[in-house]
């Protein structure tokens, strides 16, 4: 399943606009053709650094150890770069992600 083709970006940054600005980024004034080009949005648990010999020993059913504690919020990331923090949620028979931190979004970042 493609990210882009259920989050709905426009969608998305209007209701963000929308909302009471607390500690508030600027608004955001993108040209609507910016809008709508699509990103890819994951979500990261976690990653382990390990050396090509412990690689190529991986099999079936070999577990690794991530960077991440169970329980500690997972990594937003748009085309690489960390936005925000979340925790997995369910959707109906689908994953989702609950932002729990959000950093101010740069698009001279998510660019590089």
């Amino acid at each position: 399943m493609n990210m882009n083709d259920d989050f709905d970006l426009e969608n998305a940054l209007q209701e963000m606009e929308s909302k009471p600005e607390t500690a508030a980024p600027a608004k955001r004034d993108l040209n609507p053709f910016l809008r709508k080009i699509p990103v890819t949005l994951t979500l990261e648990v976690g990653a382990s650094d390990i050396s090509l010999a412990e690689l190529l020993a991986i099999e079936y059913g070999s577990v690794l150890e991530l960077n991440k504690l169970a329980g500690e919020p997972l990594d937003i990331k748009v085309n690489g770069t960390t936005i925000g923090k979340a925790e997995v949620v369910i959707t109906g028979e689908s994953y989702g992600l609950r932002v729990v931190e959000l950093d101010h979004l740069d698009l001279q970042t998510l660019a590089s």
